[in-house]
């Protein structure tokens, strides 16, 4: 019978010889450990103007969304907070052709200071992170447990109204002229469901609009290397199984907002350009008018 080894909770802060860079130097060896998904390590030690330097950012390895992490021996504090919002914002204004999310990790994330991050949710993208070390015998792991998640926005139809507009030239700057050709193909397809409809260039997606008007029932979001495609639709048995049978790569359906969010490639809409005029036209016709 295998031998049973009790973990040992250790607190980091306390201990003599393991220290903030020893954490640093785990998450730059294995990102996956924070949970972020297929994350790459872009910088550490990262100096910002007049405002010292970000621990890790990090890069979704297949969208243009950077991750800027701070991190804290001990119980988190209001210093904490205040830096790694000031990173995050000094991040997004020298790049703003990347998504950014601000992501606080500590080894203690006390109620207060949860209610407090929470504040900024919504309005800030911001994900707090409590990590504990463990020693089972000699090695020492660690463990990441996500306690405050980003929160996730689905798009209204009205929402380009209240977000700022921008034009075609904005998006050929950020992403690809193949995925921002993938996109007009399907508003090619879009015209023929509705010729009244127009795309409506907006900073953060390319909606739809009619006579001046956001119909946002379908939105794109080109990127470097695929475009991101939403449809607003109900979710059905019949319409997952088309897209499994197609073998077009989903992200996760949003169920608070009824809909569908696809990752396409340049072979998905050349061999699949009638399965998805098909669902534009249910999301359209589903909105009935």
């Amino acid at each position: 019978m295998p031998a049973y080894v009790k973990p040992i909770p250790i607190s980091l802060k306390r201990h003599p010889s393991l220290n903030e860079r020893w954490v640093q130097d785990r998450l730059a060896e294995d990102p996956s450990l924070l949970g972020l998904g297929d994350i790459i390590l872009r910088d550490r030690e990262r100096p910002q103007p007049h405002a010292g330097r970000l621990d890790l950012l990090f890069q979704d390895a297949e969208e243009d969304h950077r991750y800027e992490v701070e991190l804290q021996l001990g119980a988190t504090d209001e210093t904490h907070i205040i830096r790694t919002v000031e990173y995050w914002d000094i991040e997004r204004k020298r790049y703003p052709q990347y998504d950014h999310t601000a992501v606080i990790v500590a080894e203690q994330i006390t109620s207060r200071f949860l209610n407090a991050i929470s504040l900024f949710n919504g309005q800030i993208p911001l994900i707090a992170i409590q990590m504990q070390a463990i020693q089972v015998g000699e090695p020492i792991g660690l463990v990441f447990t996500k306690v405050l998640d980003q929160l996730d926005r689905g798009p209204e139809d009205g929402e380009d109204v209240a977000t700022e507009v921008t034009d075609r030239s904005y998006w050929e700057k950020r992403a690809s002229a193949k995925m921002l050709g993938l996109a007009d193909t399907l508003f090619a397809e879009l015209k023929k469901i509705d010729s009244r409809l127009e795309p409506r260039y907006t900073k953060f997606y390319v909606g739809t609009g009619r006579d001046g008007m956001p119909r946002n029932f379908v939105i794109f979001r080109p990127k470097k290397g695929f475009l991101g495609i939403e449809l607003k639709l109900d979710r059905a048995d019949e319409i997952d199984q088309r897209l499994e049978s197609a073998g077009l790569e989903s992200f996760d359906y949003l169920d608070r907002w009824k809909i569908y969010r696809l990752k396409l490639g340049e072979r998905d809409v050349r061999q699949h350009v009638e399965l998805l005029r098909e669902l534009m036209k249910n999301a359209h016709d589903r909105r009935g008018d």
